[in-house]
């Protein structure tokens, strides 16, 4: 079986890390393709190597002397080098990339931290250098061209075996450096796992995979083991992430899993991501809990709403008048709501209302503000009668109102709208009863 194994920033800070990257990678004769990212904070008051590429070349855009700040970037990589005792003449190529950087676009500047990264860790652990902008295709849309970047990996494969490849970056059919977003790293692994077919595609970074709730709200929350795709995308989307979004897609499609590694702690199990997870005597009523705060709700009543046709695409086409995503839609008889984002409508929340009372005629629109959504995710409460009832049971017993309720299509995550005052209290006491409880019953 093939696994692609992508490391992260933190796993590639120090010399130290390089090392923990090359024992797991000789650990497993599998782990014949990694992708990694540029060299990462070695600590807290530390700085990402791509956010000094970044400011580096916003210091040759403006005019800004920006010779100490690129010194201080080949430091880290000449010092991670000399300690690793690499051959690769790193002082040498990142002196002729500095001299020549005002004539390079952002976009190649800010890939360097990848591409020096990759050359220093491509010679640590004896495996060839691949350049990403060799096989990693965009269209001019800024899409990724698959079948183009599968044919250029799979000629990669044939010459040079295995490799280690340069995440976050490719180029386009011009030639020209083109980025992902940010944490695109992800997303490169996730493409070279589809590519080659991989059978498992290994996430290293620095947490022992996807935690049930937030560790700042919860201490030490329960880590989940096995979590479906829809589940993450449920508890991604309100923020609780190891792994850059885009990167489910390509393997999705593919059924390849993800596992989320500690670079650090690499006999911890992690977290598999799967499309589907078999279940078993051990498998929780609730997956994960995550939520954010500062949405605002905007409710529409209206008598007979229900005979007439139409009155919530009309409104919905207000909100997109003014560029505004949806969040949720909560719905009764004779009135629906329309959740956004508190900051996404904050120049233009009188105007949306203005118009809906024009164009809508309503009976009356009321706006909730300071909300907060807190998201409870589970691919088994849909299969617990009265899970909903007791969530929402507990909550009032510890006297916090609910404003809204929703639910997925799925029944895979019940959605409960409190005060944002109310935001963490409301995660203590739906963990407190329904993850710390069931932690106890299985001991």
């Amino acid at each position: 079986m093939i696994k692609i194994c992508k490391f992260g920033g933190s796993s590639v800070a120090s010399a130290s890390q390089f090392r923990r990257v090359k024992e797991i990678v000789e650990a497993d004769p599998e782990r014949r393709f990694i992708v990694v990212s540029a060299v990462g904070k070695r600590d807290s008051s530390d700085n990402k190597i791509t956010d000094l590429l970044l400011l580096a070349n916003a210091h040759v855009t403006y005019h800004v002397d920006s010779a100490q700040l690129l010194d201080a970037i080949k430091a880290r990589f000449v010092e991670i080098a000399d300690d690793l005792g690499i051959a690769w003449p790193v002082a040498e190529k990142f002196d002729t990339f500095a001299a020549d950087i005002s004539k390079h676009s952002p976009e190649y500047v800010v890939s360097r931290g990848e591409w020096f990264t990759a050359h220093i860790l491509a010679e640590y652990l004896g495996l060839p250098f691949v350049d990403a902008a060799d096989v990693m295709i965009f269209h001019h849309n800024g899409t990724v061209d698959l079948e183009r970047t599968a044919v250029r990996l799979k000629e990669a494969v044939q010459r040079k075996g295995a490799f280690v490849l340069p995440g976050f970056y490719g180029v386009t059919v011009d030639g020209s450096i083109k980025l992902f977003q940010r944490g695109g790293g992800d997303i490169t692994g996730a493409i070279l796992a589809r590519c080659l077919d991989a059978g498992l595609y290994e996430n290293w970074t620095d947490v022992s995979g996807f935690l049930s709730a937030d560790p700042r709200i919860i201490e030490n929350p329960r880590s989940i083991r096995r979590i479906t795709f829809d589940e993450m995308r449920e508890l991604s989307y309100m923020g609780a992430s190891v792994l850059q979004e885009e990167a489910i897609f390509p393997v999705r499609e593919a059924n390849i899993p993800i596992q989320i590694k500690n670079t650090n702690r690499p006999d911890d199990v992690g977290t598999i991501i799967r499309e589907t997870a078999d279940s078993d005597v051990d498998e929780h009523l609730i997956t994960g809990i995550a939520g954010k705060r500062d949405f605002l709700a905007v409710h529409i009543q209206k008598a007979h709403m229900s005979n007439e046709v139409g009155i919530v695409r009309r409104t919905l086409s207000i909100f997109e008048r003014y560029g505004i995503s949806i969040e949720h839609i909560p719905t009764g008889v004779d009135s629906f709501g329309v959740v956004v984002n508190g900051s996404d409508v904050k120049d233009s929340i009188y105007q949306i209302i203005s118009d809906i009372r024009k164009e809508i005629a309503p009976d009356n629109v009321t706006v909730v503000d300071k909300l907060a959504l807190v998201t409870v995710v589970g691919r088994n409460m849909s299969k617990r009668s009265g899970t909903s009832g007791k969530i929402f049971g507990a909550l009032g017993e510890a006297g916090i109102n609910i404003r809204l309720i929703t639910q997925s299509s799925q029944e895979i995550s019940i959605i409960v709208g409190v005060d944002n005052a109310d935001f963490e209290r409301a995660i203590e006491v739906i963990y407190d009863r329904f993850v710390s409880n069931e932690m106890v019953s299985h001991l």
